[in-house]
């Protein structure tokens, strides 16, 4: 599948872009086993977890989140938000049964804020 990108689109972008597709070719998100898609931006991080035979988002937090302050201790980096907000949302998942699901790091390096994320989730009780 090819991605169409803007002629003036910054090389970056274009390149965290194919990466994301070579990943999504292999990876798919089943009603049981859905797909945990992250991104990052530079102040934030956002997940995602996609059924993708409906093509539907069954759940999602943010940094951006109010939720997310009140459970912030004095650590307020952006690693610890993260590691804070996959958390929260593998308690979102597993009110709603999910129990397992297929990590989509989104064209990203598995290093920094896209790591904390990820260990968040495990600690909440995802199998990742």
């Amino acid at each position: 599948m090819s991605v169409k990108i803007h002629k003036r689109t910054a090389p970056r972008v274009v390149a965290r872009r194919r990466r994301h597709w070579r990943v999504r070719k292999k990876v798919r998100g089943t009603p049981t086993r859905p797909r945990l898609v992250v991104y990052r931006s530079s102040k934030h991080i956002e997940g995602q977890l996609v059924d993708d035979t409906r093509a539907i988002c069954l759940t999602g937090f943010s940094t951006t989140s109010k939720e997310l302050l009140a459970r912030l201790g004095e650590d307020r980096r952006k690693t610890a938000r993260a590691h804070v907000a996959g958390r929260m949302l593998a308690e979102r998942a597993r009110a709603m049964g999910i129990e397992t699901v297929v990590f989509d790091r989104g064209g990203y390096r598995y290093h920094g804020r896209v790591r904390a994320f990820a260990e968040g989730a495990r600690e909440g009780g995802l199998k990742v």
